[in-house]
């Protein structure tokens, strides 16, 4: 199967901020980009906001649409990036089961997203919550506005490319699975860029006082506990990647909210979500999804076992 990176797009201004940055990672990776849009189906009628319901745009209407977004968007891309390969997919298929689709058929699925919200974060629309909860491929959200030059470390002076910002990894010390490392340690290097692993545990009541401060013999037990963990973990990658400089950062108490204030001054945070199913279907998982919803730096989310 060839590989590729897909992104896909629905006209947006975010999706086409996120088809840029597919672009980029396409040619970090040296492999083409795929552009999809969804028609799905459309409702009988429809009412904007405040307005008089009209009904909807024929297929033959959408479809043309759908074509000129397409052609534009590629457009773009190769006078940005005239040295990467674009290929374009329009299908008829509902938004959800249409990009899980193409995610089994690239390395990377990219969607965009509604930018910062009040409390500086993704919105996450319903369609990305779903195909990242359902997809069995690594998925990238990147925000609304997103420039390039967010991705580097800022100029002290002067003009030029500066080097990329840290790559964040995520990482559950108690289960690190090697699919989620390996993903983190490529786009680090990739990039060459730091990679900046973050667990946090949040400890048991024992560990804590009457005052409910944790005891500082005990947080340095746990902590050191901790980076034992994540330093066996990260020694094979660290010899199959011996160009990428690693720092753990071993804290106490959430991990989305230490991962989400390291996105702050990262190009990449990268978290695991696990294949499992509940009651009420495919689950993102309580860090993914604090992660998603407030990082400011795009998100992979990497599926695993």
């Amino acid at each position: 199967m060839p590989r590729t990176i897909t992104a896909a797009l629905d006209g947006s201004p975010q999706s086409l901020t996120a088809a840029e940055w597919a672009a980029r990672e396409a040619l970090l990776r040296d492999v083409p980009l795929h552009l999809v849009h969804a028609l799905g189906r459309q409702p009988s009628m429809y009412a904007p906001p405040g307005g008089v319901p009209w009904p909807p745009l024929s297929l033959d209407v959408q479809s043309n649409w759908a074509d000129r977004m397409l052609r534009e968007a590629e457009a773009t891309i190769a006078r940005h990036h005239p040295r990467l390969r674009v290929t374009t997919d329009r299908v008829t298929e509902e938004p959800v089961p249409a990009l899980l689709a193409a995610a089994e058929k690239a390395d990377l699925l990219v969607l965009g997203s509604r930018g910062l919200g009040g409390v500086a974060g993704f919105l996450v629309g319903s369609v990305a919550q779903a195909v990242v909860a359902g997809s069995r491929r690594p998925v990238v959200l990147v925000r609304g506005g997103l420039r390039p030059e967010d991705e580097h470390q800022p100029r002290a002076f002067g003009s030029g490319t500066t080097p990329f910002r840290d790559v964040v990894l995520g990482l559950n010390s108690a289960t690190p699975d090697n699919t989620v490392i390996g993903f983190a340690f490529e786009a680090a290097s990739q990039r060459a860029a730091k990679l900046r692993v973050v667990h946090g545990r949040r400890p048991n009541l024992p560990y804590y006082d009457q005052g409910g401060d944790l005891n500082a013999e005990l947080h340095d037990e746990l902590t050191g506990e901790m980076h034992r963990a994540l330093s066996e973990a990260l020694e094979p990658w660290r010899q199959k990647f011996p160009g990428v400089e690693v720092t753990e950062q071993a804290v106490i108490g959430k991990a989305g909210s230490h991962l989400v204030e390291a996105s702050r001054d990262a190009s990449l945070v990268v978290v695991g979500r696990r294949l499992r199913r509940t009651a009420i279907g495919a689950a993102i998982g309580p860090v993914a999804h604090a992660v998603l919803h407030h990082a400011t730096a795009p998100v992979a989310v990497v599926p695993h076992d």
